[in-house]
């Protein structure tokens, strides 16, 4: 659940369809810094896939793609920025924006953070490590022996494993990213997301009104625009 915490609990509606089409247009932006073609490059391979399922218009993807590459005259402004620090209760979190202005993120996070603790250096509770989320028509697959096969360094199941099918969450070294997701494709895995992250070293177990006080925090983060990933360290 430390990957991209709050992925499962987002509803597609009419009041979050244009936030989340704009999360993934700027993922295929980024991606396509390295190479426009998807069939070379995993990672805009798996971006673009994800948007076409939420039905983002091939218009917007080819110029989310030429934007990222270069191509055409249009540059993109976007850069990453992380801010670590910790949610209420003292659960360790990092969260990726994507921005064309840190000086209005910045201010944003710290508001966002009142509730916890920016700036607390966290990032010794995670690994960072290539992470690859696929799922598999056949049921009853071993995820492990898919991720020997592949190169990965290891797997679980996902949060939500398919109700047909099998599921799994494999962990690269980040150099290796791309070569096991496509390893995953060639083996018949249909690869979801593909990302360099955080893997939490341990969950953090709680209940009640100190969850629900973590899951209000998380909540709020992702809904700030910037907001690209975020990763918590909750069981």
């Amino acid at each position: 659940m430390g990957r991209q915490w709050l992925q499962k609990h987002r509803e597609i509606n009419a009041a979050k369809r244009g936030k989340i089409t704009g999360k993934l247009v700027r993922e295929i932006s980024i991606a396509a810094k390295g190479g426009a073609d998807p069939s070379m490059n995993a990672r805009l391979a798996v971006a673009v896939e994800a948007a076409r399922k939420a039905s983002v218009p091939n218009d917007t993807i080819k110029r989310a793609i030429n934007k990222g590459a270069g191509i055409g005259g249009e540059k993109l402004e976007l850069e990453t920025v992380t801010f670590e620090g910790f949610a209420p209760h003292k659960v360790p979190v990092i969260v990726e924006c994507l921005t064309d202005n840190r000086k209005r993120t910045a201010p944003e996070m710290r508001v966002l953070f009142r509730a916890g603790q920016l700036g607390a250096k966290v990032r010794f509770f995670f690994d960072h490590m290539g992470i690859i989320d696929a799922t598999h028509a056949t049921e009853g697959l071993d995820p492990e022996e898919a991720a020997i096969e592949a190169g990965a360094q290891d797997c679980e199941p996902l949060d939500e494993t398919p109700e047909e099918g099998t599921g799994g969450r494999f962990y690269t070294d980040p150099t290796d990213l791309d070569t096991v997701t496509v390893a995953l494709g060639e083996a018949g895995w249909t690869v979801t997301a593909s990302d360099i992250g955080f893997r939490p070293k341990e969950l953090m177990e709680l209940e009640g009104e100190q969850r629900s006080d973590v899951e209000s925090f998380l909540a709020a983060l992702d809904d700030n625009d910037d907001v690209h990933r975020i990763y918590a360290a909750l069981a």
